[in-house]
């Protein structure tokens, strides 16, 4: 997979993951609360890498 499709799909991570928080908060739903946060935090270590790859790529 290319760099930024991995970059982007961290983004989609991130973005099913705040929905998922979003709709547990509205629901009062813990455990879609947690699942949530989870993805969000999965998202963020993946750009972060994805990031960190591209950057070494470059040189």
């Amino acid at each position: 997979m290319g760099r930024h499709a991995e970059i982007a799909r961290a983004l989609a991570m991130r973005a099913k993951g705040a929905k998922l928080r979003s709709d547990g908060a509205a629901l009062d739903d813990e455990r879609l609360k947690a699942e949530g946060r989870r993805r969000e935090n999965a998202g963020r270590i993946a750009q972060a890498e994805a990031k960190a790859a591209r950057r070494t790529d470059r040189h």
